[in-house]
């Protein structure tokens, strides 16, 4: 019943293997690494690729956002459930995030990555921090004060223009809001939204067609530039957070999900996998941000819960990020001999638990918020941020993905409370019964699993 709600499509004849996206992916991201090793010196040149992709995605970011969520409001139909989701998932945001710099702590002291570098801070050349010093010490400087004025934007197309999902998220909202208060009258406005909101997934649609080169350039300059030996000091850095992310995501989150759901995290992150493979390629979240939104639909959660938590997460609730905070703030302090006080310890904590809101949408976001975390942090040395830049390509992948998988989570537990989620349907998609094709279908179609 169910499907049959979500139209179902007759069964399709078995197609190639090659033409499935992940198999695709999968592909660049094994000729990326071989070109990397071989051919250096064009594998650099590849990065356009990459860029090329991730621009066409950010092109249609922002106006999907808008679409999506001004039409869940407006379908929702009741404010104070808009208001009641909306309480649900910052309270929920902050309670992972806490948790997340935790962990990142807990991890940091256990495996001591930092211990035995025995770093001069005098020794360190900072010349290739301006850039991101600069950025934290604007950030620092305006505050909360500073954060919150900049939620507002100066208009709507101004956060359009430079892709500001956090400005377009609140004028969506207070959007959205306006057309619910309206009613009847708004309706015209409402089904225009819908109708552009249509034609922008088709367009997502044909943009994913792209990935695989995406991803095929981002390996493919990684693995030239850096090459696949020549970071073995920091390794154990990247190790640790990889591994950090990893217990977070299955133990905390894996938990989370089956308690509130009884769905298994396994199956969810095989849902998106593909999802998830231009991520760790392209260490960018905002590369799938539609197909995400698109495919929680498809999993039985109402599009006005996935519009309201998937755009606020991308600002709120970094699981990946909170940990990376708390782990390289520590890597620094062991690394240049820097004792850190159980106080400095709940500075970093409550100091983290702001700077964390402001990463996304800020060139090198990570370097710049970590280094207005630090600079918040007398005791240790700001220059030891140094250590971090040369490897922030390699755990930027694992904080990426670990964003995105926190988000999806987040979406289905909040769906859940509200009895958003339709859980037979989600165990259906899920177990594979049920196929989901972005790709070919920009509608609310859902075709059997071949």
């Amino acid at each position: 019943m169910a499907s049959h709600a979500h139209g179902t499509t007759p069964p399709k004849t078995s197609a190639p293997l090659y033409h499935s996206l992940f198999v695709q992916v999968l592909a660049a991201l094994v000729l990326g690494i071989i070109l990397g090793v071989v051919a250096p010196g064009f594998a650099i040149d590849l990065k356009f690729l990459s860029d090329l992709f991730l621009k066409l995605i950010s092109m249609i970011v922002a106006p999907i956002v808008f679409c999506v969520v001004v039409t869940g409001i407006a379908g929702a139909g009741d404010l104070r459930k808009v208001g009641r989701v909306g309480g649900k998932a910052l309270v929920y945001f902050e309670v992972m995030t806490t948790l997340a710099l935790m962990v990142g702590l807990v991890l940091a002291y256990l495996s001591a990555p930092g211990q035995g570098m025995n770093i001069n801070p005098a020794s360190l050349d900072g010349h290739a921090l301006a850039t991101y010093t600069d950025n934290a010490h604007k950030l620092q400087g305006g505050g909360i004060a500073g954060f919150v004025l900049n939620i507002v934007p100066n208009s709507l197309f101004d956060a359009l223009s430079r892709n500001d999902v956090l400005q377009v998220l609140f004028f969506a909202v207070l959007f959205g809001v306006s057309l619910t208060l309206v009613k009847k009258q708004a309706q015209p406005v409402v089904d225009v939204i819908e109708t552009a909101s249509t034609v922008l997934f088709r367009a997502m649609g044909l943009v994913v067609r792209f990935a695989p080169f995406g991803v095929l350039g981002a390996i493919a300059y990684t693995v030239g530039q850096y090459g696949v030996a020549s970071l073995h000091q920091l390794l154990t850095l990247v190790a640790v957070f990889w591994v950090a992310v990893a217990f977070f995501v299955v133990v905390v989150l894996g938990a989370v999900m089956r308690l509130t759901t009884g769905l298994s995290l396994l199956r969810f992150l095989a849902y998106f996998r593909e999802e998830l493979t231009i991520v760790l390629a392209t260490a960018s979240s905002d590369a799938v941000l539609p197909q995400v939104m698109r495919k929680l639909e498809r999993m039985g959660i109402k599009p006005s819960v996935v519009g309201l938590v998937v755009p606020t997460g991308y600002s709120f609730n970094l699981d990946a990020f909170s940990i990376y905070l708390t782990l390289a703030t520590v890597f620094i302090a062991q690394a240049t001999n820097t004792p850190l006080s159980p106080g400095d310890l709940l500075l970093v904590l409550a100091i983290s638990l702001v700077t964390s809101k402001g990463a996304h949408g800020v060139p090198g976001s990570a370097i710049v918020i970590l280094a207005a975390t630090l600079n918040a942090v007398p005791a240790i040395p700001a220059i030891g941020l140094v250590l971090v830049l040369s490897v922030d390509w390699f755990i930027g992948m694992a904080r990426a993905a670990g964003n995105l998988i926190g988000n999806g989570v987040a979406t289905v537990v909040i769906a859940a409370w509200e009895n958003d989620l339709d859980i037979p349907l989600a165990k259906r998609v899920l177990a594979g019964d049920l196929a989901v094709d972005l790709v070919v279908d920009a509608g609310p179609v859902i075709a059997p699993a071949e």
